[in-house]
């Protein structure tokens, strides 16, 4: 099995000269039968129907720092939906100025993965949103704290009830993360790639084409494949080759924190890869910010060869053709603190 890309682009200079090459006939037809575009309507979540009031709801806690016990750190403070959904550092900034020990995925499509975290740890969005909350490294906050302060003011007791009918208690710790997974559902970004795949021979350029072909044929798409491009399945990371320790920390094993599988050691889900132009750096230490160094180090550690020029080139623009186009997002007003808030706390709060 091969791992490629945890992948990375930055646009191509308009100066890039690329040699001509020959375009399968039946590109598309070969696309299909390893990709699949993406869906023109919201995507359904298991064990969690999604309506407009848990939509609206999500996203107001997806953009309310009081979530976090210091009141400065939201969702959105890792997965800036301005900057393709991530942060754009090493690794996030969180409690206290903590530093965390991975590189902040993109949101953006998160819904298509097997699971989530570079590890998989969390089986969906639902579990992934309570993570964050709870690590004493990111929002440092806990359960009760949280509850209590939604609780604090009526208007989102008012929300949760609109979004949560039928339930006797509303205003809970499950219902806040599946308000957050049905917000984070709506963040499906179609790129001129879903327009070839249904058909429009023109949304892609040759060059696309050709790097396209090239993805496939040198086996990148053998991890990286599906609905996301990647986020189905978990490969080790220095499968032919080991890289440097700085791109592959040594105290960082991946999935075997997860299943204590000597197996596991320094294995990662594969990254999707729509979007990745907009979300560098890249790799699950953040150590790489230029696209050809990381498509270089792929062919080395997971292909086992030394990709020429012109053959990155052609990949970072299949790359670019995964941009998609970010839906916009009207920041909501949220609701005022009261008397009862409970107040913002430097320190991190016990479980």
């Amino acid at each position: 099995m091969r791992m490629l890309f945890t992948m990375m682009a930055t646009a191509l200079p308009a100066a890039t000269a690329f040699a001509a090459g020959p375009i399968p006939a039946d590109l598309r037809e070969k696309a299909l039968a390893t990709f699949k575009a993406l869906p023109s309507t919201t995507p359904a979540v298991a064990n969690n129907p999604i309506t407009p009031e848990k939509i609206a709801l999500g996203k107001a806690l997806f953009f309310d720092p009081r979530i976090s016990a210091s009141g400065v750190l939201s969702c959105s403070s890792c997965h800036n939906l301005a900057t393709g959904g991530d942060d754009n550092l090493e690794t996030s900034i969180g409690h206290g100025w903590q530093k965390g020990p991975r590189n902040a995925p993109t949101v953006l499509n998160a819904v298509f993965n097997i699971a989530q975290f570079w590890d998989g740890r969390a089986e969906d969005l639902k579990a992934q949103a309570k993570g964050p909350v709870q690590s004493g490294l990111e929002m440092a906050n806990t359960p009760g704290q949280v509850i209590a302060t939604l609780k604090s003011m009526p208007i989102y007791a008012e929300w949760f009830n609109a979004a949560f009918r039928g339930e006797a208690d509303r205003v809970t710790f499950d219902n806040l993360a599946k308000a957050i997974e049905a917000f984070e559902a709506t963040l499906v970004t179609p790129a001129p790639f879903d327009a070839f795949l249904n058909g429009d021979d023109g949304a892609i350029t040759s060059e696309q084409k050709q790097g396209l072909a090239l993805f496939m044929e040198k086996g990148c798409s053998s991890c990286h494949s599906g609905i996301n491009v990647g986020g189905e399945g978990y490969y080790s990371f220095g499968l032919i080759e080991k890289p440097s320790t700085d791109v592959l920390p040594e105290n960082d094993k991946g999935r075997f924190s997860v299943t204590n599988s000597a197996d596991d050691s320094y294995v990662f889900r594969a990254a999707p890869l729509r979007n990745v132009a907009l979300t560098a750096p890249y790799f699950h230490s953040g150590k790489v910010w230029d696209l050809k160094q990381a498509v270089a180090i792929m062919g080395t550690t997971q292909l086992g060869e030394e990709l020429k020029a012109q053959e990155v080139d052609l990949l970072v623009a299949f790359l670019n053709s995964l941009t998609g186009e970010v839906a916009e997002v009207v920041l909501p007003i949220l609701p005022a603190e009261t008397a009862t808030t409970p107040r913002s706390a430097l320190q991190i709060l016990g479980k």
